[in-house]
């Protein structure tokens, strides 16, 4: 194979390694932007793939492509679609904001596997046919973005939901003492606690499906600037039929192209789903540190499974390293937020030109939230388990005890008998036994009054 060859696109000449199977204007493209070194996620890349077959498929229903290419282009690109061909796919990730360069990255490496399979096949007569990066490549990014949600996100969700729920069944009797402020709060389960944070991964299940159908309308059938020029009047119907067809979601043709294609505010949308799970599962992740914190001198009220020493100097220490890995999974998303609203706001009069950017941040978020939620459940949350002792032992000490008898001797009688537990560190419950007669109180009335299961909402 030689080295380089000569390939050449509107603009000229350009030599081209001799094994790769794009052509002139990726090239080109991979010269002009050496910025990062990151390509664009191959999600992406897929997705296009899969517009390019449809829109074949398409064309020739239509009588527009001869029925020998479209067959050639719909097996080009479904190859790619597959994930083949990854390393032929070099443009860097900072590149025109329209991303001209990878719909010709793909056109130009279809049109190649065309030719090699003995089919002559243009990247822009026949690939590109009734398309135009700027209505191809924000739909791409619907696809993409919608499939990884659909695949991978929420039913990573889900699966935390469910882990969640199992321990919250498990932990329905261990009695403990809340926290608001993080200070001595009234009596909880353990269970509760952790119903609470299955309903938080539940609900980030219900806004990944949110963020699904954010993005189901494709702005194809627009082309350069939404009036539709170069398109038949159904290429856009029939292609997005077939996509909805073969994904099983409701993609539909966009209800005013110009809105789609000018702004991308279904992106900003659909990922504002995605930062509200980043806080759930930050949220999550914190209290698991808290309430597995000393494990001796900490909360130390649940055990997290170990599963790395902690430390290099100190001997025998663990740390929750899974849920550290959550926050920091949080805050990637939380700056991905504000460069998606950055890319959102980069629409300019007809076209978005911050859209591979946006499709970066936007997967990378989808892709991190769920494995994120995977290794919370798998390595933690199935492994956890409940010091009982220790949970019985803080309820006894807490000074939110006193709580309770607020109803029957008053909130002032009440707050001098915290305060007075608080010199003494003396228990609640020690301090109301010696003065039963003064708080006009029965043993049996003050012993029913602080039954932490009581206060817990037990019966």
């Amino acid at each position: 194979m030689k080295e380089s060859r000569t390939e050449h696109d509107s603009m000229g000449e350009m030599q081209v390694p001799g094994a790769a199977l794009y052509g002139a204007s990726t090239a080109r493209a991979v010269d002009k932007f050496p910025i990062s070194g990151t390509p664009l996620p191959p999600p992406l890349i897929h997705a296009l793939a899969r517009i390019k077959r449809a829109a074949a498929e398409t064309n020739a229903e239509l009588g527009l492509l001869p029925q020998d290419l479209a067959t050639a282009i719909a097996a080009a690109a479904g190859e790619i679609a597959e994930g083949r061909h990854v390393a032929h796919f070099p443009v860097d990730l900072y590149q025109t904001g329209s991303g001209t360069s990878s719909n010709m990255n793909v056109n130009e490496v279809i049109a190649t596997l065309c030719r090699r399979s003995g089919t002559s096949v243009h990247p822009n007569d026949h690939v590109n046919l009734g398309q135009s990066s700027n209505d191809v490549f924000p739909a791409a990014i619907h696809l993409a973005t919608a499939l990884a949600l659909r695949d991978q996100l929420i039913p990573a969700m889900l699966g935390l939901e469910i882990a969640l729920k199992a321990k919250s069944i498990d932990f329905s009797k261990v009695l403990k003492i809340g926290r608001t402020h993080l200070m001595d709060a009234t009596p909880v389960t353990l269970g509760q606690e952790f119903g609470g944070w299955a309903r938080q991964a539940g609900l980030a299940a219900s806004r990944g499906n949110k963020a699904v159908k954010a993005l189901t309308e494709l702005p194809l059938g627009g082309t350069a600037v939404g009036s539709g020029l170069n398109t038949h009047p159904r290429f856009a119907e029939l292609t997005i039929a077939r996509l909805a067809a073969e994904t099983g979601l409701p993609f539909r043709e966009s209800t005013d192209h110009f809105e789609a294609q000018s702004s991308k505010d279904a992106c900003v949308e659909a990922h504002g789903q995605l930062a509200t799970i980043a806080v759930s599962l930050h949220k999550i992740a914190c209290d698991l540190r808290l309430l597995s914190s000393g494990p001796r001198c900490g909360i130390g009220e649940i055990r997290l499974p170990a599963t790395q020493p902690g430390s290099s100097i100190m001997p025998g220490k663990v740390n929750p390293v899974i849920p550290e890995a959550v926050t920091m999974v949080a805050a990637r998303v939380a700056g991905n937020q504000t460069t998606i609203a950055w890319c959102g706001a980069g629409g300019f009069l007809e076209l978005n030109v911050s859209m591979p950017l946006l499709a970066a941040c936007l997967l990378e978020s989808v892709k991190l939230l769920a494995n994120a939620a995977t290794v919370l459940r798998e390595k933690c949350i199935d492994g956890i388990s409940a010091d009982e002792e220790r949970c019985r032992s803080l309820i006894e000490l807490s000074l939110s005890m006193v709580t309770a008898l607020a109803p029957r001797i008053g909130y002032e009688a009440a707050a001098a008998i915290a305060k007075e537990s608080v010199a003494t560190r003396r228990t609640v419950r020690e301090l109301c036994l010696e003065r039963l007669p003064e708080l006009g109180l029965s043993a049996g009335e003050l012993e029913a009054l602080l039954d932490p299961a009581r206060m817990a909402g037990g019966k």
